[in-house]
């Protein structure tokens, strides 16, 4: 069954035995946004159609927002954009956005993944979150790493609301945050990317 099949969160709670939790866990660390991507945002909401699709949320205000985080930690990860994951019939699909591993290999090869992000399609954030959800759990068994954190956020472009499993719970940040208020945003977001980091820098120490 496809991730897109899970409609609902109770559903993905009661089907893979999840707590449900909500916290504010979220730690606001500051990013430097460059002026030319405060222009060009408000060029393209503005002026342009920024939000008329889904594959328009994604393109204009989704996806610059993350790369523009990720190219301060692009040494250790690659910001992939509706991946494949697979872990078995259940647990399939392609978030629209996935941050990984880089692997030693080379930028096409597809290395563990540390943060999912889906698009709320039509504003519907119970799927999203309950999309998302079976994605952060097919990565923690992807990463054969059952207990490791893996974080997730689901977006309508406008709306970004974050999360995190652990284990076998899952904690919902109860504050959200807005691409109105963007220094906020981009910082909550830039958390999210120093997390993996550290997670990753653990793992990589522990193989040492």
């Amino acid at each position: 069954m496809p991730f897109s099949a899970y409609k609902t969160v109770d559903a993905v709670v009661k089907e893979f035995q999840i707590t449900y939790t909500q916290s504010n866990f979220i730690i606001e660390t500051e990013f430097n946004i460059p002026d030319y991507f405060r222009e060009d945002l408000e060029i393209v909401m503005q002026d342009g159609a920024a939000d008329c699709s889904e594959y328009a949320i994604c393109e204009n205000l989704i996806y610059p927002v993350l790369k523009e985080v990720w190219k301060q930690y692009r040494q250790k990860f690659i910001l992939w954009s509706h991946k494949s994951l697979t872990y078995d019939e259940k647990l399939s699909g392609f978030p629209e956005y996935i941050l990984a591993q880089k692997s030693p290999l080379g930028n096409v090869v597809f290395d563990k993944p540390y943060f999912l992000l889906v698009e709320a399609k039509l504003d519907n954030f119970e799927a999203g979150w309950a999309q998302c959800m079976v994605e952060m759990i097919a990565a923690q068994k992807l990463n054969e790493k059952p207990e490791q954190e893996v974080l997730g956020i689901a977006s309508n472009g406008k709306l970004w609301e974050f999360g995190k499993i652990k284990g076998n719970v899952f904690t919902r940040n109860q504050t959200f945050y807005t691409i109105q208020e963007l220094d906020k945003l981009f910082a909550a977001i830039n958390y999210v990317f120093q997390q993996c980091e550290l997670l990753l820098d653990a793992e990589i120490a522990d193989r040492n």
